[in-house]
Formats: C-alpha cells, structure tokens, sequence
C-alpha cells in the first residue's frame, strides 16, 4: 500500500471533519470525490486500498480504458466536460455525473439511460463567474434546463456544480461557492427539485466550500499524488 495516499486521505478527511466543526455540519453531509484522471490503475487499486470508493474522471475516454482494470466496487463519476458523442460510454461508465451543461445534453443522457435501462444521477454544471475558459451553464440557462429535466424520466437531477477562478487565497473562492449556494435555494423553491447536492471545492479550497453549503468535493493530486 502507498503510505503517503493514506497520510493525504487521513489528512483530507481530518480537513473535512474540522471543515464541518467550524460550519455546524456533520462530517457525513460531505463525500470525496478522488480525482483519478491521468492517474494508473495500480495508484487507484492503491487508494482503494485505503478506503477510497469514490473516483473523478474528467475525460470518459480514458476512463473507458481504466475502469475495466480496477476493482470493481468503487463508484465513479464523470467530473469533466461531457461531450455529445460519448454520451452513451459516459452513460454505462459512471455512476454520477457532474457536468450537464445544456439541455440537449439533459436530454440525450436521458435517452440513452433509457436506453441502457437505468436512471443516472447528474448535476447541472454552473460557471457562476462567466469565465469564457470554463464549460458550465450561465445562471440565466440554468431555469430552462431545470424545466426541461421534469420531462426526463431516466435522469435524476440531483444538484448543481461549479468550478471557481483560481485564486492564491482560497477565501477568495467563498463568494463564488456562496452564490451557487443561494442560486440553488432559489431555484430549488421555484422547480420544486431538491438539488440537494453541490458540488463545489477542490484541493486548495474545500474548506470554504464545505463553509458554503458543498456535499461533494472534488480532490485530486492532494491525494493521489503528483499525476502520470
């Protein structure tokens, strides 16, 4: 077993339970998503010796070749930029999805769970700073989706994830995560949809989005280690 994925996930997770002190929460309301892209299987055959169960993939090409040769009770979520064509691979591969960023998108991840015979959890992707370089809905696309996914009978849509402007100062993150935040409590009210989850934090900054309300981070080199 590689000691030092066992130091960082002893590290991150005493990170997440002071997270949670700080902000009134219960270390269960928040899970971690190991981000394993570029990473070998042998490093997540190794974390999952560890405890690990949870994985992030960003492109579903290369979890495509990865999945099959690791072990076989982890989950795994698609944490990047889904494109159209690889829908169905990304339906069959992975057991959540992070990254709808489109209606059309909604709907034909919903065809083709229909498909496969199951119904996916995703999140709609929010680029709540409008950064031209981030894949993510606008706040104002966000409604419309919403609407779109009562009609979407083989995807349960189940929250909402963005990725802030990097920041030396991880505070700085604390507005982005706080307006998804309120953006979601609106939107859950007027939909009617619980969207119960955020997805929001990555290595640097998870404290402040724990502060704000996220129940799934996103850690990726912090833990695994330096990518291959």
């Amino acid at each position: 077993m590689n000691k030092s994925i066992q130091d960082n996930w002893e590290q991150i997770r005493e990170r997440v339970a002071h997270a949670c002190d700080l902000s009134g929460r219960q270390g269960s309301d928040v899970q971690i998503v190991a981000v394993s892209k570029k990473q070998p299987p042998e490093i997540v055959a190794e974390a999952a010796g560890c405890g690990i169960r949870c994985f992030g993939e960003n492109k579903v090409q290369e979890a495509a070749s990865k999945i099959p040769r690791c072990p076989d009770n982890l989950q795994w979520h698609l944490v990047g930029h889904l494109q159209s064509n690889k829908t169905r691979a990304a339906v069959e591969l992975f057991d959540m999805i992070h990254s709808i960023d489109s209606t059309r998108l909604l709907e034909r991840v919903n065809s083709m769970s229909a498909e496969v015979g199951r119904t996916l959890p995703v999140l709609l992707q929010v680029n709540v700073s409008g950064e031209v370089s981030k894949s993510g809905l606008s706040p104002e696309e966000v409604p419309p989706v919403l609407e779109a996914s009562k009609h979407c009978m083989n995807i349960d849509l189940v929250g909402l994830m963005t990725i802030p402007p990097f920041t030396p100062d991880p505070v700085d993150a604390g507005p982005v995560f706080a307006r998804l935040r309120e953006w979601r409590d609106g939107w859950r009210d007027e939909f009617g949809i619980s969207l119960e989850e955020l997805s929001m934090g990555m290595s640097h900054d998870f404290e402040i989005a724990i502060q704000e309300g996220a129940t799934w981070i996103r850690v990726g080199s912090g833990l695994l280690g330096e990518r291959h």
